[in-house]
Order: C-alpha cells, then sequence, then structure tokens
C-alpha cells in the first residue's frame, strides 16, 4: 500500500453491466472488493451497479469520483459493441480516448502467442484507454484495465478483476483497520435491540450490526461489532456480555 494513516479512506463500487441487471449473471465481485479493501483499511461506503447506457455511468461515476476518496469499476471494458466504459470513463474526465502505445504492444504480443486468435478491430477495442490514463496490469487474459484519477477500471469476470485489484492495492493509501467481534446468541434481535442501543450510545467510534438468524426452531442474532481501536472493542464487548448476562438473569 502507499501509505497508512488515521485517517478514514473511502471508496465506492461501480458495477457496470446489463447481465447483472436482467439476473442472468450474478455479481460476484462487489463482495470480494469490499472485503478485500476492509482487510486493507479503506472503507468501502456505497455500491452501485448501473446498465450498459453511457449517460448512467458517465453520472454515477462523476457523482461517486467527488464523494470519496476511491472509485473501483467492473464490467464493460471487452472486445463488444456494448462494452462503453472505458469510453463513458472519458466523457467522465472530459477527456480524449484513443489507442495507447504499451496496451497495443500487451495484446499484439498475447494474441501472437494464441493460435487461431486474431488481434482484429474488435479486440483492438480493449487497448483504447482515456487520455492522461495508466494501465492496469491483467495477469489472466492481458486486456489492461485503466487508472485515471482516483478511478480504477477493472474486469467485470471475477478471476480478472481479482488479479487485477492485487495490482491495484499497492497503489492505494490505506487508513486503520477496521476491527470486528462476533457474538453468536440464541436469543431473538428484539429482546436485546434496547441493549445494542444502549452500548452503541455509550461508545463513541463503536458500530453495532444485529442480524438475526433461525436455525432448528431457534431464533438468534449474530451481533457484529466494529471500531478501529482495540480496547474499545474490548471494553464494549465486555458491556455487552454484561447486559446480557444480566438479561438472561432476570429471565
Amino acid at each position: 500500500m502507499a501509505g497508512e494513516n488515521d485517517k478514514t479512506v473511502s471508496a465506492a463500487i461501480l458495477a457496470i453491466g446489463d447481465e447483472l441487471l436482467s439476473g442472468r449473471t450474478m455479481d460476484k465481485n462487489i463482495g470480494y472488493i469490499a472485503r478485500y479493501m476492509t482487510e486493507i483499511g479503506v472503507d468501502v461506503r456505497e455500491a452501485r451497479i448501473v446498465a450498459d447506457e453511457e449517460e448512467r455511468i458517465v453520472a454515477a461515476l462523476n457523482e461517486l469520483r467527488s464523494s470519496y476518496d476511491y472509485v473501483f469499476t467492473t464490467g464493460g471494458i471487452g472486445p463488444t459493441h456494448d462494452d462503453i466504459t472505458a469510453d463513458a470513463v472519458a466523457k467522465a474526465f472530459g477527456v480524449p480516448i484513443s489507442h495507447h502505445p504499451q496496451a497495443l504492444a500487451i495484446l499484439k504480443e498475447r494474441y501472437e502467442k494464441l493460435r487461431g486468435l486474431e488481434l482484429n478491430e474488435a479486440r483492438l477495442r480493449m487497448a483504447r484507454i482515456p487520455d492522461g490514463g495508466g494501465l492496469i496490469e491483467n495477469t489472466v487474459s492481458g486486456a489492461p484495465g485503466i487508472h485515471i484519477g482516483n478511478v480504477f477500471v477493472m474486469a467485470g469476470v471475477p478471476a480478472i478483476m481479482q488479479a487485477m485489484l492485487d495490482k491495484v492495492a499497492p497503489l492505494l493509501k490505506t487508513g486503520r483497520r477496521m476491527l470486528s467481534r462476533t457474538l453468536k446468541l440464541s436469543v431473538a434481535e428484539g429482546d436485546i435491540a434496547a441493549i445494542l442501543e444502549a452500548v452503541q450510545k455509550q461508545y463513541s467510534g463503536l458500530s453495532i450490526g444485529s442480524y438475526p438468524f433461525y436455525n432448528e426452531q431457534v431464533f438468534g442474532t449474530n451481533v457484529v461489532l466494529r471500531a478501529r481501536d482495540e480496547k474499545l472493542l474490548d471494553e464494549a464487548e465486555a458491556a455487552l456480555r454484561e447486559a446480557l448476562g444480566a438479561l438472561a438473569g432476570n429471565g
């Protein structure tokens, strides 16, 4: 990573593709990116899915890149007519788009090694990069992603996106990692809501989430405590366990 600091570093994810909205393809990238960023100290604050419509991509991208430290996009950088992400990114930044010499060289080298596949006009589309943009290495299939400003443009195919993300991570400034603890309780969420609220109010910098489940005719709740300070997390967990113990004692 480019460097760690005590400040919060924020990010958003913009997943692009008609196939995601139609249900033909289940998105596997948003969760992966969110977990990855959490591990390195970047807070994903928002995720959106938009169709293959240039104006919608441009509008979403401009809003997100002005609101967060980083934006990660997935999808729409392949060789077909509906792969319009690169053009939309260029329009969002107000710059021309053209074939990038290094991207061309990468594709030529790759397709020279692939028998039966021609570097045709369609595949050459994958070498078009908005002016001023850099390349994100693609160790899986060759065709690079794009880095411009605070935006990282990656493939939609999960294996390729994941390989690109590994190349992106060292470029990012990161903040303090968010730590978490999970308590699995055999009690219904509604019975502990007041306790959770009281502990939440007691500790600034703490986030509490409750997630109910039903298992073998038993209602239960997973309670997740999140904070950047381990000492704070220890104190909050102890306070919560004490309060929950008192509840059980009164039951």
